[in-house]
């Protein structure tokens, strides 16, 4: 099964944006249309795994604890980490990488940085 992703909502909406139009195929769904905005992380972790989505965030400061406390419990459908200062534009060939070379099943229980 192809990768879906869902954008944290600290994730820089011009990522998202900038993959759909790259990629029309690519199913990325907003923090926003997850209804994720004031969600804690553990919250947001629950989400993304109850729709098999691969959560796509920039927060490196509080994320990688709060998947390890989630995958220690249940499984997760994984977590790509953006550093903020990445460019734009190789965040989204990044994150198109991850979905035309990978299936959903490799990133359970997988928390990544991009780029790769």
């Amino acid at each position: 099964m192809k990768v879906k992703f869902l954008a944290d909502a600290d994730l820089n909406s011009r990522v998202i944006k900038g993959l759909r139009r790259r990629e029309p195929l690519v199913d990325f769904q907003s923090a926003e249309e997850a209804g994720l905005p004031g969600k804690s992380d553990m919250e947001v972790l629950e989400i993304a795994s109850s729709l098999q989505r691969v959560l796509v965030t920039h927060d490196r400061k509080t994320m990688p604890a709060a998947f390890g406390a989630f995958a220690a419990q249940r499984q997760s459908a994984g977590v790509l980490i953006v550093p903020q200062s990445l460019p734009v534009v190789i965040a989204i060939e990044e994150l198109l990488l991850v979905w035309a070379a990978s299936d959903a099943a490799d990133w359970i229980n997988m928390i990544s940085p991009i780029p790769l």
